[in-house]
């Protein structure tokens, strides 16, 4: 009977340990389908003459359920702001996934004061110095930090 009680408890706490590692990994499968923006987007800030507007970054996929089994959008603004959409996980997490916005924002280091969002202006000759990624305060990610990658958590 000890044994079996203690088998319900390991159990009872593994199960949702699984859960959440199990869809932090694909949410990184999300990250990595916006990779391709982010390359994209880098060789436009340093090579391109002028900011290719919005949606024109060349890595959108804007058809709702159709970017890969768990992106159903991948969109860029003006400045190479990246938003995904995500779907293909279960309804009936709590807190729910599908829906829910990751956002990757290239940044530059002006110098002396860290990193600040790039623009448009920046076009032609900018380098991007890095990503920011899952910022919901500033940026909109509405996806909950915890199933963000470690790599993407602010």
């Amino acid at each position: 009977m000890i044994v079996v009680a203690i088998i319900g408890i390991l159990a009872a706490v593994a199960l949702p340990a699984y859960q959440d590692y199990s869809n932090r990994a694909k949410i990184s499968e999300v990250i990595l389908a916006a990779s391709a923006c982010r390359t994209s987007i880098t060789e436009v800030y340093q090579s391109a003459t002028s900011a290719p507007g919005i949606n024109n970054w060349g890595c959108e996929a804007t058809t709702p359920g159709g970017a890969s089994k768990y992106v159903s959008t991948i969109v860029t603004d003006v400045n190479g702001k990246v938003t995904v959409t995500i779907q293909g996980f279960s309804a009936t997490l709590n807190p729910p996934i599908n829906g829910r916005i990751v956002t990757l924002v290239p940044m530059k280091n002006p110098g002396g004061g860290g990193a600040v969002p790039m623009t448009s202006a920046d076009v032609g000759g900018g380098t991007v110095w890095g990503w920011r990624c899952g910022n919901a305060a500033v940026d909109g990610t509405t996806l909950n930090p915890k199933f963000l990658p470690g790599s993407c958590r602010g």
